[in-house]
């Protein structure tokens, strides 16, 4: 079998790109699988909208029959997540004679209050329902049964995220006090969100120790040397062992989560679209994390403890039972070992990508 598939990409993020993870990681899985692909991008922030499409076009010319998969976040194409002119890349591909797919990273429009936010709501619905129709296959990150807008058109298909961390084991065990349990935080949210994150994991960390845990923190990835002031001021008067690092190598962060014992996942509700929560399964950790609207399987086959976010102290009662009961623990871990076999891997992800293409029977 041998196809060619392009991964398309809008504008870069920074400090890290997590999209553009998921192509590499995507395109190397399809590799293995005999179906070659490489990534593209439109570069409409550097180069301005009409040459980056003029270019595009160019490039497309090359990509007739072909599968070509725009990967859509609003912010990828918009400054302020108003992503009209993504339509004109999509009719771009058409006329290119392109088999056009988009991957819904966004799988639900902005939310927001203000008179802004309700209006960038409605550009970003119709222009996600356009790609919608448009697309001859639609990938969402999430269960179709758990997004507000569409009626589950036979074009859609859902395929989970894997973890942008490398799934081969090169972990060498770091010298750690054995007392400890050390609890992996991966990446904390900027703003007052951020804040608030830092509350909640200060707020469990206190609760955890008060009852008998011995805990150590180790917090890296974005945000979360940004946030170490905050954080050690939080827990000034808390005896827990603290280590920050700020972004890591892919092969570091698998190291980082494979040393952990758990992993403390508060940037939101936990779902098939959070890679970096879904990293701590691909690790095979426990994940502790709140439960949300996008909370459905296969994330509830992976060693996840659930928890409502309206009840802060159920977060502390969670990271207090994964910390001391290592029965429970071992028993989560095993499940995310099974789940990252079964849902999460990259091969996995590479087989559902071939299956929605119509590459094998």
């Amino acid at each position: 079998m041998n196809s060619d598939v392009v991964l398309l990409l809008g504008r870069k993020d920074e400090p890290t790109d997590a999209v553009e993870e998921y192509c590499e990681y995507l395109s190397e899985a399809l590799g293995k699988r005999s179906v070659k692909s490489e990534i593209a991008r439109v570069a409409w922030n550097e180069r301005g909208w009409t040459d980056a499409v003029e270019e595009l076009r160019r490039a497309a010319v090359n990509w007739r029959g072909r599968w070509v998969f725009l990967q859509y976040t609003a912010l990828a194409w918009s400054e302020r997540g108003f992503p009209r002119r993504v339509l004109r890349v999509l009719r771009a591909l058409s006329e290119a004679g392109g088999r056009v797919g988009v991957v819904f990273h966004d799988v639900e429009p902005f939310a927001g209050t203000r008179a802004v936010d309700v209006l960038r709501r409605q550009v970003q619905l119709r222009v996600i329902r356009r790609m919608l129709r448009s697309a001859e296959l639609a990938v969402f990150t999430v269960s179709l049964d758990v997004i507000s807008w569409i009626q589950s058109p036979l074009t859609a298909t859902f395929i989970p995220v894997g973890a942008n961390v490398s799934e081969t084991s090169n972990h060498v065990e770091e010298t750690r006090d054995s007392d400890l349990n050390r609890i992996a935080v991966y990446g904390i949210t900027g703003g007052t969100a951020g804040s608030e994150e830092c509350l909640e994991i200060a707020r469990a960390l206190r609760f955890a120790t008060e009852q008998g845990a011995k805990l150590e923190l180790h917090a890296f990835g974005r945000g979360a040397a940004e946030r170490e002031t905050e954080l050690r001021e939080h827990l000034k008067d808390v005896p827990v062992a603290l280590r920050f690092d700020g972004v890591l190598p892919a092969e570091r962060v698998a190291s980082a989560l494979r040393g952990a014992d758990a992993t403390l996942f508060v940037r939101g509700p936990i779902s098939t679209r959070r890679g970096s929560a879904i990293a701590g399964i691909a690790c095979g950790k426990p994940v502790i994390a709140y439960r949300g609207r996008e909370t459905a399987a296969p994330i509830t086959e992976a060693g996840v403890v659930l928890i409502e976010r309206e009840n802060p102290r159920e977060l502390g009662e969670a990271l207090l039972r994964v910390a001391i009961d290592r029965g429970f623990r071992e028993d989560l871990s095993a499940r995310s070992v099974r789940a990252q076999e079964l849902f999460f891997s990259w091969r996995a992800i590479a087989d559902r990508y071939i299956e929605a293409m119509g590459l094998k029977s």
